[in-house]
């Protein structure tokens, strides 16, 4: 294990910054429990003249939790279930992954 694995491990491991949750596959029966590291940052997208504000979810799991997202899969957090939108994307050290949420 490097430095940077050892690291996500604690930074995951920590209940202040990762939280419980639940990942279901759609594409077959698979579930299981994930720690993920929940955010929820506000975006300003351009429309013609007009910026609009919407509320976003964003989750990063660590690959070794979670080998292959797809989209259309479900996470749960306690009673909120939210679905996979767009592709996953993993980070640079190929540890996390973050994944755009929308509610289901």
């Amino acid at each position: 294990m490097n430095a940077f694995a050892a690291a996500m491990d604690r930074i995951f491991g920590n209940t202040t910054m990762a939280v419980d949750a639940y990942w279901i596959s759609t594409a077959s029966t698979e579930e299981h429990a994930i720690r993920v590291i929940r955010r929820a940052p506000d975006e300003i997208s351009s429309f013609g003249s007009a910026r609009i504000l919407s509320e976003t979810t964003t989750v990063d799991v660590r690959v070794s939790e979670l080998a292959n997202p797809r989209p259309d899969d479900l996470i749960l957090f306690g009673t909120e279930s939210f679905v996979i939108q767009g592709e996953p994307v993993r980070d640079r050290e190929r540890l996390v992954w973050t994944l755009d949420l929308r509610p289901a």
